[in-house]
This record gives structure tokens, sequence and C-alpha cells, in this order.
């Protein structure tokens, strides 16, 4: 009898914390939220989205985070009243390749997102290389994508650019 006691609660105590899982994990950490803000930070920034506000939105909305407030550039319609010319099915529908905006770069592997820098190197660390000073900083510090002349760059490439680490810095 007391060896079915404790079966049953030890089953209630299980079936609470597998039901409850999911509810801890939807809502994201401020620091991924950061993080997200950041990989989109001109675009966020062209929409006067605060970084402040973007954390906000996101936690409060769990698993799915907002989306920034980017409009799609659109051709305006054609004034004439000609037919349109036929394109083949391939050339219409654009592919992935074409949809993502060309990298924007300043220079060999160098980057203006952290986005453009993870497609490059999706395993190395990402760093923000202060180009005046020649610095490279991790994500979480001050000037992480914060100083005037600036780039992304995969941290095994920035001693070919001649960079270097921070020294008040640890690597991540």
């Amino acid at each position: 009898m007391k060896k079915n006691i404790m079966l049953t609660v030890s089953l209630a105590i299980t079936g609470i914390m597998v039901l409850s899982a999911p509810a801890f994990a939807q809502q994201k950490t401020v620091k991924a939220c950061t993080e997200e803000w950041r990989a989109n930070k001109a675009a966020n920034q062209a929409a006067k989205i605060t970084e402040k506000d973007y954390v906000a939105k996101c936690r409060a909305a769990g698993m799915a985070a907002p989306a920034p407030a980017v409009k799609p550039v659109t051709a305006p319609p054609a004034a004439s009243t000609a037919p349109a010319p036929k394109t083949s099915p391939a050339a219409a529908a654009p592919t992935a390749k074409s949809m993502a905006p060309a990298p924007s770069t300043t220079g060999a592997n160098q980057f203006t997102t952290e986005a453009q820098t993870k497609a490059r190197c999706p395993s190395d660390t990402i760093v923000w290389v202060n180009m005046s000073s020649k610095i490279y900083h991790f994500a979480g510090h001050k000037d992480y994508g914060n100083t005037k002349n600036g780039v992304y760059m995969c941290e095994k490439d920035t001693a070919g650019a001649g960079a270097r680490a921070a020294k008040n810095e640890k690597h991540p």
C-alpha cells in the first residue's frame, strides 16, 4: 500500500514537471532577445524600435519574437495597359539566394550585420572590430556593435585584418 502511494505521488510529480516544461521554455531570456535585436539592428533602428522596447515585446511574446517593422520594397504599378511580359516560373519565383540582401561588406571578411557574419562562419565566434584601433570586442561587452568605425567579423579572420582582442575582455 505504501509503495502504491509513493508510486502515485512520483508519477504525479513527473506529470506536473512534463506538462509545465513547455511553459518554462516559452519565454525567451533577455540575452536571447537582445541578440535578436542586435542581429537586426539596422532594420530596428530604421523602424525606430529601441532595444529596450524590442526586448520587452520579445519576452512577452515568448517563442514568437516580434519581427522588425520593415515594409518590403515594392515597385509601383506600371502606368501602361500593355500586358506584362511572360516569364518562366523559375524566373518569376525568387530563390532564397536572390531574396537575401547582398552582403554589405566593407572589406575582406568584414560585414555590417551579425547575421551576414554568422552565415560566413557559423561555428566561429562573431566579434565587433573597431577598425580605427584594430581592437575587437565580444558579444555582451559595451563596445560590441557600438563603435563608430567598426565591422562584424569571424574571430579567425581578425588576425588577417591586423586586429587583436581587447585586453579587458575574456573570450566567451
